[in-house]
């Protein structure tokens, strides 16, 4: 139990550095008064041009990666559990990213966290899943479709190949595996709601950008 715990609060540390709110300060845009009002890669994006989004989206995915990195490093010799950890890690930068307690709990939706999560955990299933966004982008322009296609390729993904053993975990860990895997997953439709809701009603904005 104790590993969890420190993968959770050592990911959560990670999830703290908003990339979008800091890069945002740093060129006197408050990014929380602006578009949306989310700290999150897609606003800045909207808000500050191509070259602002695809940094912001680098430095939050890196945050994750750097979690779950930290993770394989401290508990390397726990071969039968260290992916659950690596998920733990991830869940945890996910929720600092969400629900910075310096921002009034108010961040991202933790879906270029995600994408970290993903490069570290199986590059098959980054590959795949990026192909997959870049398309349904392309065609409909709304980020949000392709970010929850994404995170629920990413749990199907979890669930079949853990059930394959491609994960190295221990039979009794699995269930746990996907649990968290869940969890993940839920976050991102939780933070999405309201896109949710806008894409059911046909309401939902489009992906557009500034040029800068």
């Amino acid at each position: 139990m104790m590993e969890r715990i420190i993968c959770l609060v050592l990911g959560y540390c990670f999830g703290l550095f908003q990339t979008g709110y800091l890069y945002s300060k740093k060129h006197n845009v408050d990014i929380k008064k602006e578009g949306s009002g989310n700290s999150g890669s897609t606003n800045v994006l909207r808000v500050m041009g191509v070259k602002a989004g695809i940094i912001v989206f680098l430095g939050d995915a890196g945050k994750t990666i750097l979690a779950c990195l930290a993770a394989r490093v401290l508990f390397g010799n726990r071969p039968d559990m260290v992916n659950l950890l690596v998920l733990y890690a991830a869940l945890g930068a996910i929720l600092g990213h969400n629900y910075p307690f310096y921002m009034h709990f108010n961040g991202g939706k933790g879906i270029a966290c995600t994408a970290g999560l993903l490069a570290s955990i199986d590059w098959r299933l980054m590959l795949i899943c990026l192909i997959v966004f870049v398309i349904i982008v392309a065609v409909t322009r709304y980020v949000s479709l392709g970010s929850l296609v994404v995170v629920s390729i990413f749990l199907a993904w979890m669930i079949v190949f853990g059930q394959m053993g491609e994960y190295g975990l221990g039979e009794s860990l699995r269930l746990e595996f996907y649990g968290v895997a869940a969890v993940i997953a839920a976050l991102a439709f939780l933070r999405h709601r309201a896109n949710l809701n806008r894409l059911i009603h046909g309401t939902e904005n489009k992906i557009s950008a500034k040029k800068k």
